[in-house]
């Protein structure tokens, strides 16, 4: 069921967004080290063809951010469409298909990028040309932005942003991913889209031991890799009690009343299910997961220096200096210390709004049966520097994917399906009409 202007040709309009799609996926925008210029001058390119001018912030190495502005009567504040232009590194010969050719196949498209974040970013692209093309009378500005950076924390895209441009930030909402339909929940296939409202904040730590190094054949109590095991050994043991924010008391709630969470609501309940259950469990509690070690040079040869990285997730409201306090107690041992990599923390948007409103109102006029709840994402976007700011900020791709297909996000054989790219630039589109257009 199609509710745009009549004047949309979707057919047309959704393979120009899968050719673009696939030339830039074609891109290597993988962080490290980034090379995001390459995706600006290629959206640039596109924006040029159509009469649109835009900017480009750089501040060095070629981590370049674009921003395009399709200017309203200015009667109300903007709306802007956000994303993210690099993607994470790739393995290659985990994949079935080469990762950055764009390879359509059996009804999906595959590469890294489709979901994250390449495809929500050319459904917002159509929009704003879509929209340009008709002419069509806004009352906000139309605020493109496409970033660097996101990947490795943004420290180069929207930090950097946020302290050297703000006035490039101004919004009154914001689109970004983070959230989408997913086609089944907790066994039940039923579409349920989660509207991302807030999200858990990175703590990124080093675990250093330093010791006395020494031959194999000698063991000694002063070995760093031994350190470094136990104090790992320590965190994976520690149990950390699950919290329920109002968001995700929202969440469960909403899906109980249509039948797909069938579990108790209260947080004694819900943490019977995270016992069994990772996702409820990554929602409800500060999580850690060991990702990287290095120690050692050689077989025989007690190493000087060990090291490990830890990824935190903090639920929001969590501080992340109290947070590595408690790591440190935890681990408990003088000769091992942390050094902090990368921190973030944001407020949560309230879903009690013209946007929230207006996505769930199309989402229910564009997919049947669907299930519409505000939520909170285990991951991190660029949001939270709006969020932080009191900007409404938003996760939606309106998209329909499978958990199989979600999975592939930050793994191998990354893909979609072309019906939920369609779905997605639809939706997006119609959401930014309604609460753009001035008619």
């Amino acid at each position: 069921m199609t509710i745009t202007e009549p004047r949309v040709d979707w057919d047309a309009a959704f393979e120009e967004a899968l050719g673009i799609l696939q030339e830039y996926l074609r891109i290597d925008t993988s962080n490290p080290p980034g090379r995001e210029r390459l995706a600006c001058d290629f959206l640039g390119g596109i924006l040029e063809r159509e009469g649109v001018e835009y900017e480009l912030f750089d501040p060095g190495d070629d981590r370049v951010s674009l921003r395009a502005v399709l200017k309203g009567d200015g009667s109300r504040p903007p709306l802007m469409l956000l994303n993210h232009t690099d993607v994470v590194p790739v393995e290659r010969e985990f994949w079935d298909e080469e990762p950055f050719a764009g390879i359509i196949r059996n009804g999906e498209i595959w590469g890294r990028g489709t979901l994250d974040m390449k495809g929500l970013g050319i459904a917002e692209l159509l929009t704003f040309l879509l929209l340009k093309r008709a002419g069509t009378p806004l009352a906000r500005d139309i605020v493109f932005l496409a970033v660097a950076d996101e990947e490795a924390g943004g420290l180069l895209g929207i930090e950097w942003l946020a302290e050297h441009h703000p006035e490039a930030l101004e919004a009154e909402y914001v689109i970004n991913e983070g959230g989408g339909g997913s086609t089944e929940l907790f066994g039940v296939k039923r579409p349920v889209f989660t509207v991302t409202t807030g999200e858990k904040g990175p703590l990124w730590l080093r675990i250093v031991a330093e010791g006395r190094p020494g031959h194999g054949s000698v063991p000694h109590n002063d070995n760093p890799l031994d350190r470094l095991v136990r104090a790992l050994g320590k965190l994976q043991e520690w149990e950390r009690e699950p919290e329920l924010s109002p968001v995700l008391e929202e969440y469960f709630e909403r899906l109980k009343r249509a039948g797909i969470y069938a579990g108790g609501t209260s947080l004694k309940q819900l943490a019977k299910t995270a016992a069994t259950d990772g996702r409820v469990r990554a929602l409800l509690t500060n999580t850690i997961s060991a990702t990287t070690a290095t120690a050692g040079m050689k077989h025989n040869v007690i190493p000087g220096r060990a090291e490990a990285t830890i990824d935190c997730r903090l639920l929001p409201g969590v501080d992340p200096d109290s947070f590595e306090a408690e790591v440190a107690r935890v681990i408990d041992d003088p000769k091992v210390r942390l050094e902090r990599v990368f921190a973030g923390a944001s407020d949560t948007s309230s879903h009690d709004t013209e946007l929230f409103a207006t996505i769930e109102s199309v989402v229910r006029e564009l997919v049947e049966d669907a299930v519409v709840t505000p939520g909170v994402t285990a991951g991190f976007t660029d949001s939270r520097v709006f969020r932080n700011q009191g900007v409404v900020a938003y996760g939606f791709s309106g998209g329909l994917t499978s958990p199989n297909l979600a999975r592939t996000v930050h793994g191998h054989n990354e893909r979609m399906t072309l019906d939920s790219f369609r779905l997605s630039c639809q939706m997006i589109y119609e959401v930014t009409r309604r609460m753009c257009s001035s008619e």
